[in-house]
């Protein structure tokens, strides 16, 4: 589990009770490609996995 990583999006298969992330890792892309994003809606949690 990563410490500190709070995550709300419930059918995810790393979601655990408390709103933790069980993942091992994190990877976090800008949508459309590229290496920076302007705002938060620019970007996408790749890890996400739906149970």
């Amino acid at each position: 589990m990563l410490a500190g990583v709070k995550c709300t999006v419930s059918n995810c298969k790393y979601w655990k009770n408390g709103e933790h992330c069980d993942a091992s890792a994190i990877e976090v892309n800008v949508d459309g490609g590229g290496k920076a994003a302007n705002q938060s809606e620019q970007t996408n949690c790749k890890t996400f996995y739906q149970k």
